[in-house]
């Protein structure tokens, strides 16, 4: 949080605009992909958790402030899992939570011992860890009468994520923003879709959140994903906008422009065949939107529903 004890005042009222900023900023960014999506209804209670990463703490924290004004009612409950990793400082999150004001549960499984008895040393621990943490927070979802399960992921992990696939896996395919789980028991939504991860460091510095490191597992980073990342900042450095026109790319999928038979029956396609949604608004001769892109690249058009501009 802000120093009031420290600049003149003139720093001090342009600092707090700034945060005031940043917060609207990513109230509107929140409840764009919550209505967007259709993340929240009336009555849900939302099992929000928090890791003690930056991301959750931001998630909570911009959910208890949109649950404030929102004309619907949802309950929150807080959750971590606590993985019994060496050196996890145990009280940090149990002593914020307490005073925040927020109901919480610290779910004890000890994760780590299983996840290091069955993969070898030296090789990443982070998928089947995963695996068991969603699981865990699956049936603790159930015992607390959950309707909704919020995860922290954002922006960039969403993209990261599509790259990852195209590039190793062949196929594009992201990270929903909203998801059914694999068992139809449960409803999982990421309040942060839309929220570039620059806005939550800067907003986690801005808050003081008592931040657990992540690497307490001592597990090897995804090599992968950082490549991701690294590449998409750079593109974010090099040619401004192109992040943001990637992520736009999400919210207009043409299927009758792709490869992809399940997704467009090509077979079948016949001059008397009737089109609709989005393959009859979309022209067939036409490969590349070349208007569209001309008034992109001069910055006179922002496309789809998704505008992280102020």
């Amino acid at each position: 949080m802000l120093d009031k004890n420290s600049g003149t005042m003139g720093d001090i009222r342009k600092v707090v605009l700034e945060e005031n900023k940043l917060e609207k900023k990513l109230c509107r960014l929140v409840g764009q992909a919550i209505g967007d999506f259709g993340m929240i209804e009336d009555g849900d209670k939302v099992m929000v958790c928090v890791s003690g990463g930056k991301d959750s703490y931001a998630m909570l924290d911009i959910l208890l402030k949109l649950r404030e004004r929102a004309p619907i009612n949802f309950e929150i409950v807080a959750v971590n899992l606590d993985q019994k990793q060496p050196d996890f400082p145990e009280d940090i999150l149990p002593n914020y939570l307490t005073a925040l004001g927020v109901p919480f549960h610290i779910e004890n499984q000890d994760t780590y011992s299983i996840v290091k008895r069955v993969i070898p040393e030296g090789k990443t621990t982070c998928g089947l860890c995963s695996r068991l943490r969603r699981g865990i927070l699956y049936r603790v979802a159930d015992e607390l009468g959950a309707t909704k399960i919020a995860l922290g992921h954002h922006r960039d992990d969403i993209l990261e994520t599509l790259m990852l696939n195209m590039f190793f896996a062949g196929k594009l395919k992201g990270m929903p923003p909203k998801l059914r789980s694999d068992d139809g028991k449960h409803i999982v939504i990421r309040p942060l879709a839309y929220v570039p991860e620059k806005l939550l460091e800067r907003y986690s510095v801005d808050m003081s959140f008592p931040i657990i490191p992540c690497n307490l597992c001592g597990s090897q980073p995804n090599l992968q994903r950082g490549a991701m990342k690294d590449m998409l900042r750079d593109w974010e450095k090099k040619y401004p906008g192109r992040v943001e026109n990637l992520f736009r790319s999400m919210h207009h999928i043409v299927p009758s422009h792709l490869m992809d038979g399940e997704a467009f029956d090509f077979k079948n396609l016949e001059i008397s065949t009737e089109l609709s949604g989005i393959a009859a608004r979309s022209l067939g001769d036409k490969a590349i939107d070349e208007a569209e892109i001309d008034e992109i690249a001069c910055g006179t058009i922002i496309q789809g529903s998704y505008n992280i501009a102020l």
